[in-house]
């Protein structure tokens, strides 16, 4: 008598039969939405294309703007001083150089500091409005930066005063002090206080020196602002003036009225 093996049917496991029933679903959904799957890819990449496009753009516009900025600034500093003609020349050039990559490249890292050369150029050149124009261009530019706000805000004030505008000068150097984080607080309180002095305007001055000494002891203009205080407080002071002459006669003199 034989016996025969009985082998039993092969079944996936539930594991791997829900796997397979998935990946079907899946192909059939890749399938079914193969065409928006497509299309989301292409747009993807073209998005991608256009952004390292702009990168590039943004990165070559920036290497333009430094290679002007670096020529005018050679104009700017090569002036003969023992050729005036030539000198003018060099600067007229910078200030060209200066106002193209102002005009042209606004978006790169080298316009504000072009533009700050632009108004130290055109003040070389006695423009004075001009450069007012540039600094106050670049104050609005400079947003949070502290410290570069305060370099220009002194020279703005500089360039008030060469137009003989004390007012405004005034406040330039007011919004210096003002400014957090600004590092030339100390020089624009001694030049606030030069400038009050010469309005004929001593207690202000004397304010604003003492201010420098006290909040900035190891500022190298507070050697100076402590001679101008002593200077102005010996001004204050009343000067010693002489007796008056009495108007009674000498001892033993007879006061007499004068004949008619």
């Amino acid at each position: 008598m034989t016996y025969r093996i009985k082998v039993p049917p092969r079944t996936l496991p539930v594991d791997e039969a829900h796997l397979v029933s998935g990946l079907e679903h899946w192909l059939l959904g890749l399938k079914e939405y193969r065409w928006p799957l497509l299309v989301g890819f292409a747009l993807l990449v073209l998005v991608g294309g256009i952004i390292s496009g702009v990168l590039w753009y943004d990165a070559q516009t920036a290497s333009k703007a430094q290679d002007l900025e670096r020529e005018a600034t050679l104009h700017y500093l090569t002036r003969p001083a023992n050729d005036p003609k030539k000198a003018e020349t060099n600067l007229n050039e910078a200030i060209a150089l200066y106002k193209r990559i102002v005009d042209g490249y606004p978006r790169t890292p080298s316009a504000p500091v072009a533009l700050f050369s632009l108004g130290n150029a055109l003040l070389q050149a006695n423009q004075v409005d001009a450069a007012i124009e540039a600094y106050k261009r670049l104050v609005s530019m400079s947003g949070a930066n502290a410290s570069r706000l305060g370099l220009v805000q002194q020279k703005l004030g500089y360039a008030y005063l060469l137009k003989g505008d004390h007012d405004q000068a005034a406040k330039a150097y007011s919004a210096v002090i003002e400014t957090a984080g600004s590092l030339n607080r100390d020089q624009a309180l001694f030049e606030l206080a030069r400038l009050e002095e010469s309005r004929s305007r001593p207690e202000a001055a004397l304010t604003h020196y003492q201010d420098l000494i006290k909040t900035y002891p190891n500022s190298p203009f507070a050697s100076e602002a402590v001679i101008r205080v002593k200077v102005l407080e010996a001004k204050k002071s009343p000067e010693t003036v002489p007796a008056p002459s009495s108007a009674l006669p000498p001892s033993g003199v007879p006061n007499t009225p004068a004949k008619p």
